[in-house]
């Protein structure tokens, strides 16, 4: 399991386990997909930037 550490520390400590990030080649969105039913979960439209300590696909 993934912890955020210290406060104001602006890093993850340790990968998230079993969970994959894919880019999406129309919109160039990073998208999370859930282990055990291989679905979609969220997608980061904050920036174009993948997600921290999320494994890609690839």
């Amino acid at each position: 399991m993934a912890t955020n550490g210290k406060s104001g520390d602006n890093r993850r400590h340790g990968a998230v386990k079993n969970r994959s990030q894919v880019k999406n080649p129309k919109t160039g969105i990073w998208v999370k997909r859930n282990p055990e039913t291989g679905r979609f979960m969220d997608g980061k439209t904050s920036s174009k930037t993948p997600f921290k300590g999320v494994r890609k696909e690839k």
